[in-house]
């Protein structure tokens, strides 16, 4: 995407990995010190983002530092909360378009567990197709009261996908 990449599942602590990998789903008290990291990590990111830029968003010499993409099964909106909150303008509760932006990848479960299987096989995750089902019974989107929410085709090839969401974000 030409701008910092984070992929949420390099945050998650070694236990959570290993609960996954057994194919026994993370609960709340999994997930919520997993969240704070992510949050953390993204408001340090919009601090440097805001130093670097003296408070602004049009005024940095290079857009692409300015931005950062984080990949995260944010599931519900409580989740998505904690991960809004790393923007120091937030109004909890606001669901107002922020620093913080949430794209949602549409996508059928048959396309989903396709992919989990193909990243299994290939050893590229540790999460087996099992919890598939239990990750998407948790999923709660409501772009209507979530404005910062965007539907995107996730059944488009990568490329298109990548397109849409920097056509978002830039």
């Amino acid at each position: 995407m030409d701008f910092g990449f984070l992929d949420a599942d390099d945050f998650h602590p070694l236990a959570n990995i290993e609960k996954m990998s057994r194919g026994i789903p993370l609960n709340e008290e999994d997930r919520i010190p997993w969240l704070e990291t992510l949050r953390d990590t993204l408001r340090t990111k919009i601090n440097q983002i805001v130093s670097s830029s003296n408070g602004t968003y049009d005024d940095a010499d290079d857009d692409k530092k300015r931005k950062a993409v984080l990949c995260c099964s944010a599931l519900q909106k409580k989740y998505r909360e904690i991960l809004r909150t790393a923007d120091p303008n937030y109004k909890p509760g606001s669901y107002v378009p922020g620093r913080v932006k949430f794209i949602y990848l549409e996508t059928p479960f048959e396309v989903l567990l396709n992919r989990v299987n193909k990243r299994a096989a290939q050893g590229k995750h540790f999460m087996p197709a099992s919890l598939l089902q239990s990750q998407l019974d948790l999923l709660q989107i409501d772009n209507e009261q979530e404005k910062d929410i965007t539907v995107v085709d996730g059944t488009l090839p990568p490329q298109l996908i990548v397109n849409d969401i920097r056509s978002l974000i830039l």
